[in-house]
């Protein structure tokens, strides 16, 4: 018998139609895969297509077996894209709807250990990603910032950016995965752009792009920070610990 894969969108809301899908169908996929992984040559494939009560009633189940922590982790696990999150997710989601106890703490179940990892590894990028965005105030009075986080954390900081800086217009760019997170003062909206300009890759605007008064801030927080450095005690290794330095090209202050 061959493999069999299950293909979705690359959606959480698809993710949770292919589990109904399975227990539906009453197969045990291979693998479940997105839109961009390529399937091998005489795989039997199902396309899922995605249904809001399909996965609403998925999403429905695990409320009644799952804590509001737990629920929150299988959104965060699958927001790290690594490779077959989505046969752990769906082998948790078995797991928890079969047992008649919660499997939450169950560190012995090699899924729910590894997916405990997981959320760490995706919080913490989430945690780094608020930490170290640097804002550019542009000609036109957007507040501009590029990222370029190993997991797709965007999505968790929205609420954070949003009461934050509630009282300026922001584009926050996700280098990596090409997407972004535009706030009008109203609303946050995803933005995807068919041509990505340069300073959507590496995160610097041009002189004629800038606020005239942005050089003069960017200036002054340098001159702080040189300030309150005491040279004797700099510790690049623990400084690098701390902030990870595939984030220095992005930071006001490691530029220039």
């Amino acid at each position: 018998m061959g493999l069999l894969y299950y293909r979705y969108d690359n959606t959480f809301e698809g993710l949770l139609t292919a589990v109904f899908d399975i227990y539906y169908r009453k197969e045990l996929p291979d693998r479940i895969v997105g839109e961009t992984v390529e399937i091998p040559l005489f795989t039997e494939t199902h396309a899922v297509v995605t249904d809001e009560e399909k996965s609403g009633r998925v999403w429905q189940a695990l409320q009644k077996k799952l804590s509001k922590p737990a629920q929150n982790m299988l959104f965060i696990c699958y927001l790290s894209e690594l490779p077959d999150i989505e046969l752990r997710i769906w082998h948790y989601i078995q797991k928890t709807l079969l047992s008649p106890v919660s499997i939450e703490t169950n560190f012995a179940d090699d899924d729910v250990l590894e997916l405990s990892k997981v959320y760490k590894k995706v919080s913490r990028e989430a945690e780094r990603m608020r930490q170290f965005v640097r804002f550019q105030k542009t000609a036109d009075g957007v507040f501009f910032a590029v990222m370029s986080p190993l997991y797709n954390v965007l999505p968790l900081c929205t609420r954070f950016f949003q009461d934050r800086y509630a009282g300026q217009p922001w584009l926050i760019y996700d280098a990596r995965r090409d997407f972004g997170l535009y706030y009008d003062l109203k609303t946050v909206e995803t933005v995807h752009f068919t041509e990505i300009p340069i300073h959507l890759k590496t995160g610097r605007i041009t002189h004629e792009q800038q606020d005239e008064t942005e050089i003069a801030f960017q200036n002054l927080w340098k001159d702080y920070l040189s300030a309150i450095t005491i040279r004797e005690r700099k510790n690049l290794k623990l400084q690098m610990q701390h902030m990870p330095k595939r984030f220095w090209k992005y930071l006001t202050e490691k530029s220039g």
